[in-house]
């Protein structure tokens, strides 16, 4: 591969809901430019970008593939993202270092959630588009439909380029609209084509669109608008300058027709990019903090190094491998970085262009390109690399929270560090896989984007690290409190010769704010307790409060007032009173009408319209509240509130009722009053287990 200077770089990421043909599409881009000699399929696990055993056994991107290819002596590098929603954070880190976002939608779906997604994530990042409506050669597709769709939810600067002439299974004859011209493209799946000229329908089509497209370039930019009033027209170099500014201002974004599988339109597609779309050398800076916190921009002309790891994975027989985009300066092989992230150094030993599993050596990559490098120690996905003379921190790409939960333990008893440090490594490679241990359930929790998402993850930790997981539903993290006030007093006297212990406490307890916890005093008077011995009080009853009384839950939100009690000169100690204090407070809280508290999360839960009597049916199901209701798009936008206990399987059961279509996102909300009958199914589940010895 030869050396392209930044404008003649073009980054661009393929990104849309799942099966819409992005893989199909990427492998057309790298066949037609001769990257690959023989275009691989799904069908046949062969593709340049979905190598890994993951992604052939399941017919699916899992995580975005790198890949670059040269066409019209532009250097093109290209992230394939998933489409699944379980891999969302894969799409968000490919379109946040890239500087134009390839929307695929499936022709005969139109809009889905992951169209959706796709478009929202780019425009957060405020990079330019272009949109492919992909298998057009299905049965049931739809160009006009689907175009008008977009249109509508999107904007009117979104234009065709061209349209396709027979949909379905015949479809290879493109209407190009700047060529004004019939692209026929062969059915050998070469991607070449030739050009015809259109019958007079088709004709007058194309030259009421090229005119239109005219005058949204020309209103891209005044100059042009003025020549346009003036001539009438455009001139070629005009139209040049005018449809590229028009991309990069985000006031055009050009729409395609296409078949990746039978690799109908790819062609035309990258020969427009490569004359058209934003490069490199266009995106001027990047969005920055220096070492003390404060917003700067990096000037991509800046000598000084910087580059940004997207993503880091272990390949196997390869090792830990890094995807980085290089910001300004350049990165030679042998350099030595500041990972100012960690505030750690790392030596660049060797570097690579990246085209799905194959490597190819270089020794340096400039300021706009995309690379990788193999074994850094301590660089992993979201960190930030400079020179030793200029620090600071790009601001990271920001992934969606979690929607699953699970409690894990190793298979085998002995694992625990293994499976610790496979926990660890899927997070560096996965930003949106978490993981924590919960003090408050006392189990180790998993967190991810779906079931699918989940299972991958702990397949992977079996393959690599040898350790398998069990996964389960994790405990509610009820909480206890009480309603009325009470009080009660608690002697502990032991003797068994020798010294003896004794202590007696004497506690009032009230209720308290919500949110509020354990809030202890003391009212002592007098010198019937030494005052050391508050302390042991307020210790044994904080152990009870995390352990809990009726439920085996934490206690919150009252006030417990240690009013007076009695000793021994000789056998009161501290333990006497740890034990005295925790069982006066087990007497009052139990006189003091406890009840069970239950969490609840708020759902964000975005479907299409279709679906919408099925879901709300379910939220009802689940104990939940609407809060209200709206629409984006296509789509139906529910605000509801459900306790954590119902939950668990949502992400499946929405998937489910939805074909797939739906979304949601969740959060903590506050804790509520849990129904009586509900707290006591939980209640007698405690206190079976304990009977059954099982209690942790």
């Amino acid at each position: 591969m030869k050396e392209y200077k930044a404008e003649n770089i073009i980054n661009f990421a393929l990104a849309g809901h799942a099966s819409c043909g992005k893989t199909s599409l990427a492998e057309s881009f790298s066949f037609c430019s001769g990257t690959i000699r023989q275009k691989g399929s799904i069908q046949s696990g062969n593709t340049l970008s979905d190598y890994r055993k993951q992604e052939i056994d399941n017919q699916h991107s899992i995580s975005m593939s790198l890949m670059n290819f040269e066409y019209l002596d532009k250097k093109f590098n290209l992230i394939d993202t998933p489409g699944y929603i379980d891999f969302v954070g894969e799409m968000k880190a490919g379109l946040g270092v890239t500087d134009l976002a390839g929307i695929v939608v499936n022709a005969s779906e139109g809009i889905e959630v992951g169209t959706e997604l796709a478009w929202e994530f780019s425009s957060n990042n405020k990079i330019a588009k272009f949109i492919v409506i992909n298998m057009c050669d299905r049965d049931q597709s739809d160009f006009d439909k689907s175009l008008n769709a977009l249109k509508k939810r999107f904007g009117r600067q979104i234009f065709p380029i061209n349209f396709p002439l027979e949909q379905g299974a015949g479809f290879n004859k493109i209407a190009d609209v700047l060529k004004r011209e019939i692209l026929d493209f062969s059915k050998d799946s070469s991607g070449n084509f030739s050009t015809d000229q259109a019958d007079d329908a088709t004709k007058s089509k194309l030259d009421k669109h090229y005119e239109e497209l005219i005058e949204l370039v020309a209103e891209s930019d005044e100059a042009l608008l003025e020549s346009f009033f003036e001539k009438g027209e455009l001139s070629e170099d005009e139209l040049k300058k005018g449809l590229k500014n028009a991309i990069i201002n985000k006031n055009l974004i050009p729409v395609f027709c296409s078949s990746g599988e039978k690799n109908v339109g790819s062609k035309r597609i990258i020969e427009f990019l490569a004359k058209y779309a934003i490069s490199s050398a266009d995106i001027k800076s990047h969005n920055a903090k220096d070492m003390s916190g404060n917003d700067i921009e990096i000037n991509k002309t800046d000598n000084n190094l910087s580059a940004y790891v997207f993503k880091t994975l272990s390949e196997e027989h390869v090792g830990e491998l890094s995807f980085f985009k290089v910001c300004s300066g350049k990165l030679s092989t042998g350099q030595d970085v500041t990972n100012t992230s960690k505030n750690v150094t790392e030596r660049f030993r060797q570097l690579y262009f990246i085209n799905g599993k194959n490597r190819k050596d270089v020794s340096e990559i400039i300021a706009g390109d995309i690379g990788a490098v193999l074994k850094l120690k301590d660089t992993h996905a979201g960190n930030t690399l400079t020179s030793v003379k200029k620090q600071f921190i790009f601001n990271s790409i920001s992934y969606p929270n979690p929607n699953v939960n699970f409690s894990i333990e190793a298979e085998s008893r002995g694992n625990e560090d293994k499976m610790s440090i496979g926990l660890a490594t899927m997070h560096e490679e996965d930003p949106t896989f978490l993981y924590r241990f919960d003090p408050e359930i006392k189990q180790t929790i998993i967190s991810g984007q779906g079931e699918l998402h989940i299972n991958l993850i702990l397949d992977k930790i079996k393959a690599r690290f040898g350790v398998g997981i069990k996964k389960s539903k994790p405990k509610i993290p009820y909480r206890e409190t009480i309603t009325s006030n009470s009080q009660a007093k608690y002697r502990h006297k032991k003797q068994s010769g020798g010294a003896g212990q004794f202590a007696e406490v004497w506690l009032r307890i009230e209720a308290g704010d919500r949110g509020s916890g354990v809030d202890f005093q003391q009212s002592l008077v007098g010198q019937n307790v030494d005052r050391g011995f508050v302390p042991s009080v307020e210790k044994g009853i904080n152990a009870i409060c995390e352990n809990g009384i009726i439920a085996g839950c934490n206690v919150v939100d009252l006030k417990i007032d240690f009013y007076d009690g009695k000793m021994h000169p000789v056998d009161s100690n501290d333990m006497a009173f740890q034990i005295a204090g925790k069982n006066a407070f087990i007497d009052a809280f139990k006189q003091a009408t406890p009840k069970l508290l239950e969490p609840i999360y708020k759902l964000e839960i975005k479907i299409p319209e279709d679906v919408m009597g099925d879901i709300m049916g379910d939220v009802s199901q689940r104990r939940g509240k609407v809060g209200g209701m709206g629409a984006e798009g296509h789509f139906q936008v529910i605000n509801a509130e459900i306790p954590l206990a119902n939950l668990h399987d949502y992400a499946t059961a929405l998937k489910s009722m939805s074909s797939g279509r739906g979304m949601f996102s969740q959060e903590f909300s506050h804790y509520e009053d849990m129904p009586h009958n509900e707290a006591e199914k939980v209640k007698s589940d405690y206190q079976a287990a304990r009977s059954a010895g099982n209690e942790e």
